[in-house]
C-alpha cells in the first residue's frame, strides 16, 4: 500500500498548527516524566509521513532548545520544513501529561507561544533569515491540508490564520481536512462553536470525535451528529468514536452509505495523540487513492496500536505493523 505521488502536488499531506515538546508522566513514578513530542496537527503530519506520504509542516516556533529539539524530530520523520519559521521574540510551547484513574489529563504552557503569534500576512512571508517557499506557496503545491480546533483555539489571530489558509486551500483546489480536537481551557464553548463552523464549511473532510461532539453541541447519537455536520456544510465526515472504531458518511445526500468502522479490543496504556494518528493514517490513505471506507479502516487499525504504546509521537506505527493487524483481521 505504498502512497503515489500525485501528478501535480508535492506533498501529500501538509498541517498547520502548534507542535510543542510533551512530558508525559510514567505510570510506574508519578514524579516522572519521558519527554516526548506533541501538538495535535504536528502528530497527524508525522503519522501520515510514517503511512507513506510526502508531508510538510507550517507553523512558528522559538528560536529556543525546545525548537531545536522539534526541527531535528521533523527532519527524521521526513517532514519538509521550508516555511516553519524561528523566532527569538517568543518560546516554543510545552505541556504536561498525567495520568489518573479517571483517565489522562493536559497541562499546557503555551500561552504566548511563536505559534500563537501567527498571522494571515505570515502565510505570504518567507521565514526571516531562511531560504525556501512561503507557506501559501507550499500550501498551494500540496494535496490536503489539515487543520485542527486547537490551531484556531491558541488565539485570535491564530484562528484568523487557519481560516484564511484553509480558504486559500480551497482556492489552489487544495482539499482540507478539518479535526475539532475540542479544548475549552483554550477558549469559550460559544467561540468555539461559533469557529467550528466556520471551519466546517472549509472544509472537504470534517474529523470530529463523539466525545468533543457531545461537549460541543450536545449530541451524543452519531447518526445525529453526521446530520448536524452535513447541516453545517460538512461534504464528508468521519465521526471518530474511540475504542468503537469510526462512523464514516461519504455523502450529504446519501445517508445510507453510512457505515461504522468497529474499533478493535486492545489494552490501551496511553490514548495520547491515537485521534492525530487516526487522522493522518487516514489522510495519507486518501492522498494514496483509498475510499474513504478504506481509508478509515487502516486507520482504525493504525489507532489501535498507538495507545497500546506511551507518548503522542512514540506510538505513531509503521505501515508493516498496521497491515498485520489488517491481514489478521481478514483472516
Amino acid at each position: 500500500m505504498k502512497a503515489a505521488l500525485p501528478n501535480d502536488r508535492a506533498w501529500h499531506v501538509l498541517a498547520l498548527g502548534e507542535a510543542m515538546v510533551e512530558f508525559n508522566q510514567l505510570q510506574s513514578s508519578a514524579q516522572q516524566y519521558q519527554q516526548g513530542f506533541g501538538g495535535d496537527t504536528s502528530n497527524a503530519v508525522i503519522a501520515a509521513g510514517r503511512a507513506g506520504a510526502t508531508t510538510a509542516y507550517l507553523t512558528r516556533c522559538g528560536a529556543d532548545f525546545f525548537g531545536d529539539a522539534l526541527m531535528q524530530l521533523w527532519r527524521q520523520e521526513n517532514v519538509n520544513t521550508q516555511a516553519c519559521e524561528r523566532t527569538p521574540n517568543a518560546p516554543t510551547g510545552v505541556y504536561f501529561v498525567t495520568h489518573s484513574n479517571a483517565g489522562h489529563a493536559f497541562h499546557y504552557l503555551r500561552a504566548g507561544s511563536a505559534a500563537s503569534q501567527m498571522t494571515p500576512h505570515w502565510l505570504t512571508q518567507k521565514p526571516a533569515a531562511q531560504e525556501g517557499l512561503t507557506p501559501a506557496e507550499i500550501l498551494k503545491n500540496s494535496k490536503w491540508l489539515h487543520v485542527s480546533g486547537i490551531t484556531l483555539a491558541i488565539s485570535e489571530s491564530a484562528c484568523d490564520t487557519g481560516l484564511a489558509a484553509m480558504q486559500m486551500a480551497r482556492d489552489a483546489g487544495t482539499q482540507v481536512s478539518f479535526d475539532v480536537n475540542l479544548r475549552l481551557k483554550l477558549w469559550s464553548l460559544q467561540r468555539a462553536q461559533d469557529m467550528v463552523v466556520k471551519a466546517i464549511a472549509l472544509s472537504d473532510l470534517f474529523l470530529p470525535s463523539l466525545e468533543d461532539m457531545t461537549a460541543l453541541i450536545g449530541l451524543n447519537e452519531p447518526d445525529e451528529i453526521l446530520d448536524w455536520s452535513h447541516a453545517q456544510g460538512a461534504r464528508q465526515v468521519v465521526l471518530k468514536l474511540g475504542p468503537a472504531g469510526a462512523r464514516i458518511s461519504p455523502h450529504a445526500q446519501h445517508p445510507e452509505q453510512r457505515q461504522t468502522i468497529l474499533g478493535r479490543s486492545v489494552t490501551a496504556l496511553d490514548a495520547t495523540g491515537a485521534g492525530d494518528c487516526f487522522c493522518g493514517n487516514l489522510l495519507a490513505r486518501l492522498a494514496a487513492g483509498d475510499t474513504l471506507p478504506q481509508a478509515a479502516r487502516y486507520a482504525n487499525a493504525a489507532a489501535s496500536l498507538s495507545v497500546q504504546v506511551l507518548g503522542a509521537v512514540q506510538s505513531m506505527p509503521r505501515p508493516q505493523a498496521v497491515m498485520a493487524v489488517l491481514n489478521a483481521s481478514a483472516a
